[in-house]
């Protein structure tokens, strides 16, 4: 294997891993794959800079403000020579209303095994997450 496919699968891994932290309800996991520096653009343009200011932003998503919450990987594209992932997911929610979803993608910036960036975008019909609904 030569070492662009080795970085390409590492970088897969990393991404595969992070997404499933989330799935697992784990913010510490999450969080260990973060950089203390790293940036956080969320899909709704609100931007968190630093571990902790990303902690806070995903805090009522773990602690299951919007109901359960899923990610499904759809695709994932790896660019190992910029250390750069996307990946491509549909996200599904279940609510006190029942089931939603939505499809969205997160480009990942890399260094070594730390996210520094994290830009999410989604499609979807008006803002499903306000935290105002109590969607629980």
């Amino acid at each position: 294997m030569t070492d662009l496919a080795a970085e390409r699968k590492r970088l897969e891994q990393l991404v595969i891993d992070f997404t499933e932290a989330f799935n697992r309800d784990d913010l510490d996991g999450v969080m260990r794959y973060l950089a203390d520096d790293a940036v956080y653009d969320e899909f709704n343009g609100t931007v968190n800079r630093g571990k902790a200011a990303i902690r806070a932003a995903f805090v009522p998503q773990f602690r299951g403000d919007y109901g359960k919450l899923r990610f499904h990987t759809e695709d994932v594209f790896v660019d190992p020579v910029t250390g750069r992932a996307l990946i491509r997911w549909l996200c599904t929610l279940d609510t006190k209303r029942g089931p939603a979803g939505w499809r969205g993608l997160d480009i990942l910036h890399f260094d070594g095994d730390r996210i520094t960036r994290k830009l999410t975008y989604a499609k979807a019909k008006v803002p499903l997450l306000d935290g105002s609904e109590g969607a629980r």
